[in-house]
């Protein structure tokens, strides 16, 4: 088997977030550069226009709907401060709109002329979200702010007739509320009370501006398409996922033409459809997209394509567009392998492990070709959230350690998404470390599968997931040949006091508070248990961090050195949480590699 460097894999491309112009072309983000940018085609498979040249990724763009023109955005280094730009559709010349750059900014769409946009901003008060509109010649102090709020706001879209803004409040990641604001009286209208913990996501505007679809787990386990009529406030189901969550919905205003993604296993199935009544729809032939995990989903003028993202484990991401009304598709875009055969490529297999209580735990396991019985060693990749879930995307690290000869377990354990709510919550607070079990008995697992080297397993993850992996190495010290973690919490108080203001209380919903929770919390942070770590340990942080903040990383180093455990720490300081930088990915991942050649 040919083995391939690092660098090429870290140089696979990427091409995502698609959105259509007002005459048919094209935009998305691509890394080409090394950092996402926006590019655009007029045609599937044309060589593309590249139209932002910055040093900093781009984190959305979004086409005017009647101008030559597009909305991006964009941070410096990873803290998560977006500012706005406009762009012309030649990329000649960018106009920034806000100049706030202490502040957030949430982009919330055009109005439906492209004269005016919306956005939510914490530049009043870093806790705290406000609402705001201003026009496409505005800049900086111009934008008017609409609404003030208390909470973590952002804005979901202009209503049809451009009076009304769609606001939703995340009060956790699985608590929120939403409001319909009047931009002529500037009252807020709450549509969505309702007691307990109810998601409400995804919000479109019906075709009548009369109503809201969008996707919520009201009274189910499940996610599922339903409509809010906003004078009665009645709920109704249009589209459910039997036992799966309906994680992506977009609805075309003018047609009443819709796609949503439902997500079984971790793969993606789409429903394409048109509204015949309020809640009733003619079901449209299902997009021919490879089996994979599509994301995306926007629509063109006049709704007869739609583009969408596609990625899956052994195909690199890149844009689909859609005919609705054949389902046929078509790629559009051809980010490049870099020179990798595909074929050289790994395909999981999708398993359940039994875990402590009897419950059955989903994993993806990657094994690579030629393993020789009891000698390959296997890397468990413990995914972040810890609301989130490992799927079956493309995933370049992983893709090497398996040219590399090792195996790869990518568990799901309890907390994590796409398995219904009760399943979710099942880590919250006091239960924690029964998901940090739930890895030990990965590892069980593990040891009963033929070509693993029970004594050369590895514990990898970011952010939630490089406090599993700290967890893991501190409270099941003998499981373990080897530590990485990525821009992990290593001590929830500290984390939970440094953490950004806007993002505590709805982090401590899920962990527990500062003021009821603190001596469990201290009881259960790797910093406090580190005298059980055996195995050595490669830190890895960003230090404009705004999310798990640096310091997280210098005491887990220090406290693990002192007790005499190989620790190597490495921190860019023009990254956040996460690197986004090519040069910055490859000396990160190459340190890892070398790290794993020198202790496994």
């Amino acid at each position: 088997m040919t083995t391939y460097d690092f660098e090429r894999y870290l140089n696979v491309r990427s091409a995502k977030a698609p959105s259509f112009g007002p005459d048919g072309e094209l935009s998305f983000l691509m890394d080409t550069t090394g950092v996402s940018q926006v590019w655009r085609l007029d045609e599937p498979r044309e060589w593309p226009q590249q139209l932002t040249f910055e040093e900093e990724a781009v984190s959305f763009a979004d086409w005017s709907p009647e101008r030559d023109e597009l909305a991006f955005g964009m941070d410096q280094g990873g803290d998560e401060r977006t500012q706005l730009f406009r762009l012309d559709g030649d990329g000649e010349t960018v106009t920034p709109l806000t100049d706030k750059p202490e502040a957030i900014h949430y982009w919330g769409g055009w109005n439906s002329d492209g004269s005016a946009f919306a956005f939510a901003s914490n530049r009043r008060d870093e806790s705290v979200f406000d609402v705001y509109v201003q026009g496409r010649d505005e800049r900086g102090d111009d934008a008017e702010m609409v609404h003030e709020g208390d909470g973590w706001l952002s804005v979901s879209g202009w209503s049809p007739s451009d009076d009304r803004l769609v606001v939703t409040e995340m009060h956790s990641s699985f608590d929120y509320d939403v409001s319909v604001l009047d931009l002529e009286t500037g009252d807020l209208d709450h549509v969505t009370p309702h007691e307990g913990d109810v998601r409400y996501q995804s919000v479109n505007w019906g075709p009548d501006g009369d109503a809201l679809y969008l996707i919520t787990d009201e009274g189910e386990d499940t996610t599922y398409v339903a409509r809010l009529d906003l004078e009665t406030r009645e709920l109704e189901t249009v589209a459910t996922g039997g036992q799966w969550n309906v994680e992506s919905l977009t609805v075309d205003e003018d047609t009443g033409r819709f796609v949503f993604g439902t997500n079984v296993d971790g793969y993606t199935e789409l429903t394409v459809g048109e509204l015949t009544g309020e809640t009733e729809f003619e079901e449209l032939p299902a997009p021919d997209v490879p089996k994979a995990v599509t994301g995306g989903g926007v629509f063109d003028d006049g709704a007869e394509r739609f583009a969408l993202t596609v990625t899956g484990s052994t195909e690199n991401t890149n844009v689909y567009v859609v005919d609705v009304e054949s389902g046929e598709s078509e790629r559009w875009t051809d980010a490049a392998t870099a020179g990798l055969p595909k074929d050289s490529f790994v395909e999981p297999r999708l398993v359940r492990y039994e875990t402590f209580d009897g419950r059955e735990i989903p994993a993806f396991f990657s094994v690579p070709e030629g393993a020789a019985e009891g000698e390959t060693p296997v890397i468990v990749d413990i995914h972040g959230g810890p609301e989130s879930q490992r799927r079956p995307t493309f995933h370049s690290v992983k893709q090497y350690f398996l040219n590399r000869g090792y195996a790869y377990l990518e568990p799901n354990v309890r907390g994590s998404t796409g398995y219904g709510k009760a399943y979710t919550h099942l880590d919250d607070v006091e239960k924690r470390m029964d998901s940090v079990r739930d890895i030990a008995e990965a590892v069980e697992w593990l040891r009963d599968q033929p070509e693993i080297d029970p004594e050369r397993v590895v514990a990898f993850g970011g952010s939630y997931g490089g406090f599993m992996v700290l967890a893991a190495l501190t409270e099941y010290p003998d499981l373990w040949a080897a530590g990485v973690d990525v821009v992990g919490i290593a001590n929830f108080v500290t984390f939970l006091e440094n953490t950004g203001d806007w993002r505590r209380e709805h982090r401590e919903a899920e962990y527990g508070s500062l003021a009821d929770d603190r001596e469990f919390l201290e009881s259960i942070s790797p910093t406090n248990n580190i005298e059980n770590i055996q195995a050595p340990l490669l830190v890895l942080h960003g230090a404009n961090d705004p999310r798990v903040p640096v310091g997280e990383a210098e005491q887990i180093a220090e406290t693990a050195a002192d007790q005499g455990v190989p620790v190597e720490k490495l921190v860019f300081e023009d990254e956040g949480h996460g690197f986004s930088k090519l040069e910055n990915r490859i000396e990160a991942y190459t340190t890892v590699a070398d790290f794993l050649d020198e202790h496994v």
